[in-house]
């Protein structure tokens, strides 16, 4: 386990490190920082994409310190490096592309931790809910910068939404795990999805109207197109520098496991193997959206990064194939285009499925992503993209209905089974 934690820690670091400096030298020092300091200060609703708004050098100066933060919180609170926080730091990074900034996460990771010790739990329990529960960090730069408010009013009013968010998610997160019972990776997505819906209401009953556009980066870059590939290769060649074959070995177990929370490649398995999961689900979502015709943006490279962190804690090759599948049906059965910003989106994070696919079969899989597209496509407006992780708002819903179907069918064909033998 220490090996490992070091392996990853190094490893983020390094991402971390080649973000930064790939950022100063894209833009430039003045121009990079300048603007990264902008995208501290505006609205971060769905879908605004900080790669339009601030920059290529920017978005990724932003991610690196967005995923630094969460770094160092775990150092900082001792908790080991294994699938669940490589995750986290990756899925902070990606949405440092779109949506999420050192400011308006901080309140929200400080009041989870206040709720910790209401209750007498140590911050590294509540670390996984803390960090992901920053998908509300909207929430946070809406009060600041686009409710109104000027002044201490805008900054007070902020930090204690986002305090009095954080203190909230835990128990918000446990309920919503037993509603889909571990078969919605992006629990939290469900959770902060639920806990927005709340805040949309009363910001509707102020009288104020969600207002603005998608900002979508869509000019063709190299750079941003071989981001996502080089990094997937670093991920697999680190695993075969530190294990060798037997990572490949490891990586082929871990297509076995059906995915379900928590299920923890790196533990379950090995870091090495998880890591070439990652690297080869990077590459193939890749090439999924150069086959389609995406863009390669803010959104579109975070969610990439959130589904490599992912290869560590319960996506697999195995299991997500089916579920975008069914997304891709539904897009084209309903005529959506493939590369439009929804469906795209919902092709790389209706992974969040995955598990119900490794559990109950490929036909599952493919149910649960027609469904999903439906879903993500209407779910975003009811919380008024405050949100960050819509598609596991979406996706939690998908899967409890998925598995409340399922369970039904299995008791009553059981009692059905059990009362036929008893006449006979």
């Amino acid at each position: 386990m220490i090996k490992q934690h070091f392996l990853l820690r190094n490893l983020l670091f390094t991402i971390i490190f080649i973000f930064i400096l790939s950022g100063i030298l894209i833009d430039g020092p003045y121009r990079a920082l300048t603007n990264t300091l902008h995208l501290q200060l505006i609205p971060s609703r769905l879908i605004n994409d900080f790669i339009a708004i601030g920059g290529i050098g920017a978005a990724l100066i932003n991610s690196a310190l967005v995923g630094l933060t969460g770094l160092l919180i775990i150092l900082k609170v001792k908790t080991l490096l294994s699938g669940p926080t490589f995750a986290a730091v990756l899925t902070l990074m990606g949405f440092g592309l779109f949506g999420k900034t050192v400011i308006n996460i901080l309140p929200i990771i400080t009041g989870v931790y206040f709720s910790g010790r209401f209750i007498g739990k140590q911050f590294k329990e509540y670390i996984i809910i803390a960090l992901f529960g920053t998908a509300l960090g909207p929430v946070v730069s809406f009060i600041a910068f686009e409710f109104g408010l000027t002044g201490i009013w805008a900054f007070g009013g902020s930090i204690g939404l986002g305090l009095l968010t954080g203190f909230l998610l835990p128990s918000i997160a446990v309920s919503m795990l037993h509603m889909h019972q571990g078969y919605n990776l992006y629990n939290m997505g469900l959770s902060c999805g639920f806990f927005g819906l709340f805040a949309a209401a009363f910001i509707l009953a102020t009288g104020h109207e969600f207002k603005g556009g998608i900002e979508w980066y869509s000019k063709p870059n190299l750079f941003l197109t071989l981001l996502i590939p080089v990094l997937s290769l670093s991920f697999i060649i680190t695993a075969l520098i530190s294990k060798g074959k037997k990572s490949l070995t490891d990586f082929k177990k871990i297509q076995k496991i059906p995915g379900r929370l928590p299920s923890d490649f790196m533990v379950m398995e090995s870091t090495e193997g998880a890591l070439v999961n990652s690297g080869l689900i990077g590459i193939i979502g890749s090439l999924y959206v150069l086959v389609v015709g995406g863009d390669f943006n803010g959104p579109v490279i975070g969610g990439l990064l959130t589904i490599m962190g992912f290869g560590a804690f319960g996506t697999n090759l195995k299991n997500s194939w089916s579920v975008v599948t069914g997304v891709i049906i539904s897009t084209l059965v309903f005529g959506f285009g493939l590369n439009s910003p929804g469906p795209i989106l919902a092709a790389i994070f209706v992974t969040t499925l995955a598990p119900l696919a490794g559990e109950f079969g490929w036909k599952v899989g493919i149910i649960a992503g027609i469904i999903h597209l439906v879903m993500v496509m209407q779910t975003g407006a009811w919380h008024g993209g405050m949100n960050l992780y819509n598609n596991g708002f979406a996706g939690g819903l998908t899967a409890t209905v998925i598995v409340a179907v399922i369970q039904w069918y299995k008791t009553n064909k059981t009692e059905f089974s059990n009362s036929f033998r008893s006449k006979k």
